[in-house]
């Protein structure tokens, strides 16, 4: 087909071609940031947060063919794809070394199958089939990168069906992330695939301010890890990790979302509170819900957590608008997101060590305070009736409540 034949071309002509140097980006008046080309097109993907389950969070470099069938086979039957969730990533450590022509190849003692095979399979279930590497010459786990063979990555990717790319930033030296992202953003449309792109600089390069049109998502933070706050080692704390991602929430919309990291619901690290606390916010907070545990062998406690399908609907509301802190009283907060059908939803949060009563005042959530609104505790499935001016509740250490409200 013409797009292979033109990408090849590219492919050879980008695997000797240097990154441009980071000072040439800041100091050539006569550069135009690649965000900034007014040619350039956002891809049209992820109008609604990205959905589905990564291997990294669980099982890090332990994974394999067996591993990942294990997931598409769960993922499919255990009501996680009837509720949206619907990329299966293959994280770190898939990649085997490259071919005499520069193309990458899969590690055939882990993916004896090889990955055009397992894509294959978790498309047959009804699923997306997502894979990763990174921007630099190794990934974080000292497999080979993407530099200087983006095109030819693209290409394989294409090959074996892929749906998504997380695009990590390991051994990047001196290479300027815009630059290094809209290449292979670039490298993913020639491909002639449409390729969902989840960017992994960890906020680094403040990627909200120019990544709209490059990639779909882009991660705000350090990792996080199943701890409920602090910094640990190079990872964060659910909690930290929330306040670094809430003042970006003017910057998220529909096809470009800020990415707080994925989901550590049913690692064991956190109370069952603490879960639904953390994939509340995330949903709140217009997140990607990509869970990271066994959704193999997950309990029910997970399983209702990660299938409220009404916090779900939160998440992927059309209006597309991230949702945020509107009041703090210590540890109690109030936070707010306006949908698209004209309501809001309220969510109280405590992040004490006690019981708190938390109280939301109709004027700091924007509305008039003598509207009545109907209301609808989504974690309890219950109607509250009609409410005017203010809602209170009870809400446990750490916990939650979260409150649909409609006019």
């Amino acid at each position: 087909m013409v797009w292979r034949i033109v990408a090849l071309l590219l492919a050879a002509l980008f695997a000797v071609q240097p990154a441009v140097a980071q000072e040439v980006l800041d100091t050539d008046p006569n550069f135009l940031a690649p965000s900034k080309d007014p040619k350039r097109m956002a891809n049209g993907l992820a109008v609604t947060p990205p959905m589905g389950w990564n291997s990294w969070n669980k099982f890090a470099c332990n994974v394999n063919e067996q591993v990942i069938r294990a997931t598409a086979d769960a993922i499919a039957a255990n009501g996680m794809r009837q509720a949206g969730y619907e990329y299966v990533v293959i994280d770190d450590c898939w990649h085997g070394s490259r071919d005499a022509n520069g193309f990458i190849t899969e590690d055939r003692q882990r993916f004896p199958s090889g990955l055009k095979a397992l894509g294959d399979y978790i498309h047959a279930k009804g699923l997306k089939f997502g894979i990763y590497s990174d921007a630099g010459t190794k990934t974080c786990g000292g497999r080979p990168g993407s530099q200087g063979h983006e095109y030819q990555d693209a290409i394989q990717y294409a090959r074996w069906g892929v749906d998504y790319l997380k695009y990590d930033w390991c051994s990047t030296g001196v290479r300027n992330a815009e630059e290094a992202y809209a290449t292979m953003a670039d490298a993913l449309k020639a491909s002639g695939r449409n390729i969902l792109f989840s960017l992994c600089e960890w906020g680094n390069s403040r990627p909200w301010l120019w990544a709209s049109k490059i990639g779909n998502m882009w991660r705000t933070t350090g990792d996080i890890t199943d701890k409920w706050v602090g910094r640990h080692g190079h990872s964060w704390g659910v909690a930290s990790i929330v306040d670094m991602n809430e003042p970006l929430w003017p910057y998220a919309g529909p096809g470009h979302w800020n990415d707080p990291d994925m989901l550590e619901v049913g690692n064991g690290g956190l109370t069952d509170a603490e879960y639904r606390a953390h994939f509340s916010l995330w949903a709140l907070m217009a997140a990607p819900l990509i869970a990271g545990n066994d959704v193999a062998t997950m309990s029910q406690a997970t399983r209702d957590i990660l299938l409220n399908r009404e916090v779900i609907a939160v998440d992927q509301d059309t209006l597309g608008q991230q949702g945020h802190r509107v009041s703090r009283d210590g540890t109690s907060e109030v936070w707010v997101k306006p949908m698209a059908d004209g309501g809001r939803v309220l969510l109280l949060w405590n992040r004490g060590e006690a019981p708190a009563r938390i109280t939301a005042e109709w004027t700091a959530l924007g509305l008039p305070a003598s509207v009545r609104l109907k209301a609808r505790d989504l974690w309890a499935h219950r109607d509250l009736g009609r409410l005017a001016g203010r809602y209170a509740a009870e809400v446990a250490p750490h916990g939650v409540v979260m409150v649909r409200l409609l006019p």
